[in-house]
């Protein structure tokens, strides 16, 4: 027998709210019991495919919108989208916050074979997120709170109007980007990767064809282009309540009685999704910081303001495709992580933390490789034309992913964190790069770069701080891990217990 049936088998006789007790649902149990058993890399891959893939296709939603509206209505309709995209992270990290720390939640709840623990923190996820979704709703509509944050995001006022229209009408349906994104993520976690990636995939095909409708055929412009993300979203949050609500023979599900909020519950969640909110947090903070420099130091080169926004606005969502991969591949991982570290399986933690550095390393090489070789394909797909900003744009791309290779290891080992309930080394590990690293070097390389050397620009020196930064956030997560390795072998003896 091993440790995971041993634990199961220690609960008591005939409760039904854990795994393995259940016997009329034997199928449903081994779907998160094999976590505990099953190959490694078998795992890994099978987790890791959907996610990866589920992740491209979220970060679909934020490029197909700048694809079409640069397509449609070129380097203002990029800068309307990159005005707006701090705000959208924002939005990104509260459903975060909610969805990754109930999600990291339940997979430590279901190693531990608590199935009712795991679906009361699916309800209050649930709960939370409708009440957070009201919220951000109604502060998109004061106008004071809504004029704040487009002024904070470098909004120029040829954009402001369509940006505030743009950010609006997505804040109205924020509750379906919840649903779609942050709680689709417990479909993983209850052993269904490809339902996960599938509920994904069709919300993005939907917001594609729906793009090319309302923006190139029907010329609606921003207003088109944000209805046509809330169409996608949608259908991938109706499919993410059927498979919790409806399906048959699912490890977890939605219960009306497990949803009024529990202070326990509602602040592990919270707790445990910290450090992705701060991620997310920081990025738009960073985007808030960069767009503004933008404006300042794109209006002193010939490009001007509204170019230089567009141009870096390109290479902020390429370097966004380019690591949601290593992303994904750090989620994937996360219930194999939360579950063997519940279960006490420690060996089979490190092997994983071992095997998901190693498949984030390799697909961080081959989308390096991809940008160095097809840097002018890439650029032209976003409908800039002109040759002096298409050359500035590859110049910029090339230079701010110049570590990329290194930066799945460092998006895994915070991530590892995460899942195994140490949220503040985890936050802390994210917030180097974002916050301790990179707004410092925004805000200072442009007044030393141009000293150093004269061919360069203070715009230029705005994609020349991601490398440094991407540098120092690696050395730290190198220290970090080199501990953690010691302490996971004192559990592996025996010599410390295990709390989350």
């Amino acid at each position: 027998m091993n440790e995971t049936e041993q634990h199961i088998e220690a609960e008591a006789p005939g409760a039904p709210s854990r795994v393995g007790s259940d016997s009329a649902h034997p199928t449903r149990d081994d779907k998160v019991s094999r976590m505990g058993t099953e190959s490694i890399p078998r795992l890994i891959t099978e987790f890791a495919i959907p996610s990866i893939v589920g992740m491209l296709v979220g970060a679909a939603y934020n490029i197909v919108d700048s694809i079409f509206l640069g397509q449609a209505m070129g380097p203002t309709g990029l800068a309307i989208t990159t005005a707006a995209m701090p705000i959208m992270i924002i939005f990104m990290a509260i459903a975060m916050l909610i969805g990754n720390g109930g999600n990291a939640l339940t997979a430590l709840r279901l190693g531990e074979g608590d199935r009712e623990g795991a679906e009361v923190t699916l309800g209050n996820t649930t709960t939370l997120t409708i009440l957070v979704s009201a919220l951000v709703a109604v502060i998109a509509f004061i106008e004071p709170c809504i004029n704040c944050l487009l002024s904070i995001s470098g909004t120029t006022p040829e954009v402001w109007d369509a940006t505030k229209q743009f950010v609006q009408i997505l804040s109205a349906g924020f509750i379906l980007q919840c649903f779609g994104f942050g709680v689709n993520n417990f479909i993983r976690t209850a052993g269904s990767p490809n339902i996960a990636l599938g509920t994904n995939a069709i919300g993005t095909l939907v917001c594609i064809v729906a793009n090319y409708l309302f923006v190139m055929v029907m010329h609606l412009g921003t207003v088109g282009s944000a209805c046509a993300t809330l169409t996608g979203q949608a259908v991938t949050a109706v499919l993410v309540l059927l498979y919790f609500t409806v399906k048959k023979n699912v490890p977890l599900r939605l219960h009306a009685r497990f949803m009024p909020l529990k202070g326990r519950v509602v602040h592990l969640i919270l707790s445990l999704g910290f450090a992705s909110f701060a991620v997310q947090a920081a990025a738009a903070v960073v985007n808030f910081v960069l767009n503004n420099l933008l404006v300042k130091y794109g209006a002193l080169t010939p490009m001007g303001a509204e170019e230089a926004l567009a141009s870096i606005g390109v290479v902020q969502r390429v370097a966004m495709v380019a690591v949601m991969p290593l992303v994904g591949v750090a989620i994937a991982i996360q219930p194999l992580l939360g579950f063997n570290y519940g279960a006490h399986l420690f060996a089979r933690v490190r092997t994983t933390l071992k095997d998901g550095i190693a498949g984030a390393t390799a697909i961080s090489i081959f989308m390096w490789a991809i940008v160095h070789l097809f840097p002018n394909q890439i650029v032209a797909a976003f409908g800039i034309a002109d040759p002096n900003l298409v050359d500035f744009t590859v110049f910029a791309l090339k230079v701010q992913l110049m570590l990329l290779p290194f930066v799945g290891f460092q998006i895994v080992g915070s991530n590892y964190f995460q899942a195994t309930g140490q949220p503040m080394k985890s936050a802390f590990l994210s917030l180097t790069r974002q916050v301790l690293f990179l707004i410092p070097l925004y805000l200072w390389l442009p007044t030393v770069l141009p000293v150093w050397f004269p061919q360069l620009t203070g715009l230029d020196a705005l994609y020349f701080a991601v490398p440094v930064a991407d540098f120092l956030a690696i050395f730290t997560t190198i220290l970090f891990m080199v501990h953690e390795s010691r302490r996971m072998g004192r559990l592996e003896r025996g010599e410390l217990e295990a709390t989350f």
